[in-house]
């Protein structure tokens, strides 16, 4: 059956990257996400899934190959639509946190766009809502504590209105009560999303869909449950769920 292109978020084909020092990043990758998918994308240090990653919203450009976005290619000429369409939420919320308050850092996105007066201040508002941080809107970010600027950068994405969300790493550093409210707040967007993770449970939790990358290449691509429950496929990416995490979970989930 012919893929139905209305339904399509993210289209990657026979992508290959390499860096000027000569080190192969990524051999032929193939992927594709509907509308509305929650992907975890998984896989060693060094795998190529933060060189993906920055190729989806023309951080780094294919050397051969396709991306597109929506349809829209992902190009030179297209650049600007293509990073309101995707929004990258990195590692570090420091990386997008540098205005002298909260509200400015939300604002500086759109207002870059052209966006200016009350649709901004509506759209800086429901950016914070949506992050539970329309308290702090004055409060300078290195005043808050990191899983509160973690969501401020997120915030800062979700001002742009993107079609997809790719976040690197979002539970990274955040303590059990951080990542909890986190992913209450992911499992309430309407985004597309990509989740590059190391944290398994996490992407059991949040991800229906999981793809697993290794030396540069996709090896598997599945249902969350069934790709934890792959004791080869886990093997072979150098994954290993936390001691203690009841495997019967994903073995449920797996069974449906």
């Amino acid at each position: 059956m012919d893929l139905d292109l209305r339904d399509s978020a993210l289209e990657v084909s026979d992508l290959s990257f390499a860096y000027p020092d000569g080190h192969q990043a990524l051999f032929g990758i193939d992927l594709s996400l509907d509308r509305g998918e929650r992907v975890a994308l998984l896989g060693p240090n060094g795998a190529g899934k933060t060189t993906l990653a920055l190729h989806l919203n023309g951080v780094l450009i294919p050397q051969r190959g396709d991306v597109s976005v929506g349809g829209l290619e992902v190009k030179k000429k297209n650049l600007k639509e293509i990073r309101r369409r995707v929004g990258i939420v990195f590692q570090d919320p420091d990386d997008q946190l540098f205005m002298p308050n909260v509200a400015a850092d939300v604002a500086f996105g759109p207002a870059n766009m052209g966006m200016v007066g009350d649709e901004l201040d509506v759209c800086v508002g429901e950016a914070l809502e949506a992050v539970g941080m329309s308290a702090y809107a004055d409060r300078p970010p290195h005043h808050l504590s990191f899983g509160q600027r973690r969501r401020v950068s997120l915030a800062t994405v979700l001002a742009m209105r993107p079609e997809i969300l790719v976040l690197d790493e979002p539970t990274s550093n955040l303590d059990p009560a951080g990542r909890r409210e986190l992913a209450e707040i992911l499992e309430t967007l309407e985004a597309t999303m990509l989740i590059v993770t190391h944290d398994l449970p996490y992407a059991l939790e949040l991800c229906p869909r999981s793809v697993v990358m290794n030396h540069g290449a996709v090896i598997g691509d599945g249902a969350t449950a069934d790709v934890l429950c792959d004791s080869q496929l886990m093997a072979a990416a150098r994954l290993e769920l936390p001691f203690g995490f009841d495997f019967r979970t994903a073995e449920q989930m797996r069974r449906g």
